[in-house]
């Protein structure tokens, strides 16, 4: 296949609107880990509660995701991808103009719980649409495109959090949510969704995912293959400046500089990663490949003598690098499932992995107060976290040649 037409099939209305999406996605959902300790030091939270109060909200957020991604998964099946791309962004969009104007920890938790529910549509609806709408050997080189800028977002939030107030980075992210959604003006449904709507088949129907064992191994293994990649960015980096403390480095680490280099991995991560499944034609293989390395950039983290801040936040790069498969278990998601659960799936696993941050921020919190050490309790919250992850593993099925046209019975 030729460069020329390769970049022909990928690069198409429905691919730049899903990346677009999903890179303000990220900004919006990556920024409050990026301005927790200035916005809540700004709205009087004391420094002995940062830890704690910075749980709370970011609990909310996910809270709303977890919420979200059943909601717009749901409507995704019955209504259509494009319901999902429309709706989702006008919400945590108008949701992070307000959060800039908040004056109290009350306000500020709502509102991310009610932006956690608009943040839950955008990467489930765009993957569905883009695997959907592509060709079967095309179609990862899509999802690809649209992790690697989405990821990027969280770079950019970083340099507008650190070039301007943290309310300010709101509005923009707001600002760039209701400028995006003008462009999806246009945007076509998927030809296999059309289809699927003339037939008489039951959509979106969530609870049938649990009626059959088949089907609910597979679900559960896209979910929990999927969260080291979230213990590492809900609680390691977004934590990484008492980590640092706790490692004994006397410079204060930023948590802004943290997620950026990160994310930046990621991204790295999740072009690499893609490129790799495409070329060796397989996505099962290449997941476990980036589950080990990312098993072994945690112990690095928590257990090397960094010395030096340059060290840490190289530590930080490999971290994001590492947990690059966000795109392709999604992608696997997708094709694991027929066309009437498929956004019902892919919408919700993302979310419900994000929505892990609740259990494995309550499972630290549990190890820190035994030992009261929070590398100690990372590390045993780790270890669960990744022989999880294995056993998850065990329950996919290679599907890189998958046929998408089909239905769940």
């Amino acid at each position: 296949m030729s460069k020329k037409n390769l970049a022909h099939g990928v690069i198409s209305a429905p691919v730049i609107v899903a990346a677009l999406g999903y890179f303000v996605d990220i900004y919006d959902l990556l920024l409050f880990s990026i301005v927790r300790r200035p916005s809540l030091v700004d709205l009087g939270v004391p420094e002995s509660t940062l830890v704690s109060e910075g749980i709370l909200l970011l609990n909310m957020q996910m809270a709303g995701m977890l919420i979200g991604g059943l909601l717009w998964g749901i409507l995704g099946d019955k209504k259509g991808r494009l319901s999902v791309l429309f709706g989702s962004i006008l919400m945590y969009s108008l949701a992070n103009l307000a959060n800039g104007m908040v004056q109290n920890l009350d306000q500020y938790a709502w509102l991310r719980f009610i932006a956690g529910i608009g943040l839950a549509g955008e990467l489930g609806a765009g993957i569905t649409l883009v695997a959907e709408v592509l060709p079967k050997e095309k179609r990862g080189y899509g999802t690809t495109l649209i992790a690697t800028i989405g990821m990027l977002g969280a770079v950019v939030a970083y340099f507008v959090a650190a070039t301007f107030d943290w309310r300010i980075a709101y509005f923009i992210g707001g600002g760039m949510g209701l400028c995006l959604l003008l462009l999806r003006v246009g945007v076509y449904e998927s030809g296999v969704y059309t289809k699927m709507k003339q037939e008489m088949v039951s959509r979106g129907n969530f609870l049938s995912l649990f009626t059959k064992i088949d089907r609910l191994k597979r679900y559960a293994a896209c979910i929990f293959i999927g969260i080291p990649i979230w213990f590492v960015v809900g609680i390691l980096i977004t934590f990484s400046p008492e980590f640092a403390k706790e490692m004994g480095l006397t410079i204060d680490v930023s948590a802004g500089k943290a997620v950026m280099y990160c994310y930046l991995g990621l991204a790295l991560g999740d072009l690499a990663s893609g490129l790799l499944s495409q070329v060796l034609r397989t996505r099962k293989k290449v997941v476990l490949a980036f589950v080990l390395l990312c098993m072994f950039a945690v112990l690095l983290y928590l257990w090397m003598p960094f010395g030096t801040v340059f060290f840490f936040y190289s530590c930080c790069l490999f971290l994001g690098f590492s947990s690059g498969y966000w795109a392709l278990f999604v992608t696997m998601a997708a094709e694991q499932f027929g066309t009437n659960l498929r956004a019902t799936v892919t919408t919700t696993v993302p979310n419900f992995i994000r929505g892990t941050v609740i259990p494995l921020t309550i499972s630290f919190e549990f190890f820190r107060s035994l030992s009261g050490n929070m590398i100690q309790a990372a590390s045993v919250t780790g270890l669960l976290v990744f022989l999880i992850t294995f056993l998850a593993y065990t329950g996919l099925r290679e599907t890189f040649t998958a046929d998408l046209n089909f239905n769940e019975p």
